[in-house]
């Protein structure tokens, strides 16, 4: 046995374990519900916002300071109000707050000898999650990273590499692909690239508009054709979002993308598929299997849920030595926390028609649904699928729908804005710790939020 397998079976260690995850639970006890804050810790918050505010240059979108502990769908902050999390750090913690497997994988990483992976020095763990993803995906090869950032930069460093000396790229209208030097060139929002210098040509068409299905499909199929006509063998690769995250929760059907894959695969252009949001959240594990888009990708990247990002690629995409590389891969506890929540999710019955996931969605967007019938004046929706959910309050203009948001967060439920014109109040629901209970609560704060306006 090795010397770190005796350390990991040591009865001191496993006691010593058992015990602090008693102890979470004890105090996670007191978290039952929707609490304000404690008057005696106002006004200290309120400093510590500021004063965070000064050293990062701008003050956080929520005044959100997260006390440490949480239980599923609540999280307490350092003022003492507890709220219900609907967004999760915009999808990040997809297994809710304090979540007793997560305690576990992050003691176990506590022992490792390294805290960060990365370059020359990886652990098995890196193996392991590898592993599960390219079992998962049934693609060749895996690549870990730090961000959904860093994981798209590499997709298109692969795919530029791969069709050399092509170097335009394909996006759809509305797409975010990220906010780096090379990305927010992509992301199509004028504000995330304001005064940056152009690095990358980047062509939009249209998305999929599901009020007009075939008239969307044909013009995305002209405007695709036009410019593979202006700019005949000079575009490397397209990028995918199945589900337009923050351009407003969009999402196209299977023969939409089918139409545009196949001519791009006739046009030897690479198609990469960003589910850095969609990874996990749909009715299938990737978005691209849950609409039948397996026989065309060649890149994928994930993020978010997952803890660790990775870019997924078939074996005639394999870079050369050299393209990719990177310091940090990323923490060990963050390696051991992704396998034990993708592992979740592939044995957990998540999946399918009847799983989990197409559970969740159907309980809150019946709830939803109700709320747009009592009061069409106030709401409209709801949009989107799995555990992405959205819909439109008041008129759906930016400023009306953030406002909504911060009263919202007031009243004890976390969630975000997405799109514009019109813009959407968004949920990405935590789907390894929600309940039904959860989401009667939320919803009936939404009402009432919606109805004080």
């Amino acid at each position: 046995m090795l010397i770190a397998e005796e350390l990991r079976n040591d009865l001191r260690v496993i006691e010593a374990k058992r015990l602090l995850i008693a102890a979470v639970k004890a105090h996670q006890a007191k978290i039952t519900g929707v609490c304000p804050p404690i008057p005696s810790l106002q006004q200290s918050y309120e400093d510590l916002l500021l004063t965070f505010a000064q050293f990062r240059g701008a003050k956080l979108w929520f005044p959100f300071l997260g006390s440490g502990i949480g239980k599923g769908t609540l999280v307490e902050l350092a003022d003492g109000s507890i709220k219900y999390d609907f967004i999760g750090g915009i999808g990040v913690h997809y297994w809710g707050h304090s979540h007793e497997d997560l305690i576990a994988s992050s003691i176990d990483a506590a022992l490792s000898d390294t805290i960060m992976q990365g370059n020359l020095q990886q652990n098995i763990d890196s193996v392991g999650l590898s592993a599960l993803l390219v079992q998962a995906s049934k693609l060749d090869h895996c690549f870990l990273t730090s961000s959904g950032a860093m994981a798209n930069e590499n997709a298109l460093k692969i795919a530029f590499q791969k069709k050399f000396p092509a170097q335009r790229i394909l996006a759809f209208e509305r797409c975010f692909v990220g906010r780096t030097l090379a990305v927010s060139q992509i992301t199509d929002k004028a504000a995330y690239r304001e005064g940056l210098p152009s690095n990358v040509l980047v062509d939009y068409i249209p998305y999929f508009n599901v009020l007009h299905p075939e008239e969307s499909t044909a013009n995305a199929i002209n405007a695709l054709k036009k410019l593979l006509h202006r700019y005949p063998k000079e575009y490397a690769v397209m990028c995918f979002e199945f589900v337009q995250g923050e351009g407003g929760f969009h999402q196209g059907t299977s023969a939409f993308f089918k139409a545009i894959m196949s001519i791009l695969k006739d046009n030897n252009i690479a198609i990469f598929a960003d589910e850095v949001q969609t990874f996990g959240r749909l009715p299938e594990l990737f978005a691209f299997q849950y609409y039948g888009l397996e026989e065309f990708i060649d890149i994928v990247t994930i993020g978010k849920l997952s803890q660790v990002c990775a870019t997924l690629f078939r074996e005639n995409y394999k870079p050369r030595p050299g393209l990719l590389s990177q310091t940090f891969t990323s923490s060990t506890s963050a390696i051991k926390a992704s396998q034990v929540i993708i592992k979740n999710l592939i044995h957990g019955n998540y999946y399918g028609p009847q799983g989990k996931i197409q559970q969740i969605n159907n309980y809150f967007t019946v709830h939803l649904e109700r709320l747009s019938k009592k009061h069409p004046e106030l709401i409209r929706g709801p949009f989107g699928i799995g555990c992405m959910i959205a819909f439109t309050p008041y008129d759906g203009e930016y400023l009306n729908v953030t406002d909504f948001v911060y009263r919202l967060f007031e009243a004890g439920v976390l969630s975000f804005i997405a799109g514009e014109n019109p813009t959407r109040v968004r949920f990405l629901v935590p789907a390894g710790a929600v309940t039904n209970e959860d989401i009667d609560h939320v919803v009936n704060i939404i009402e009432k939020t919606l109805c004080k306006n």
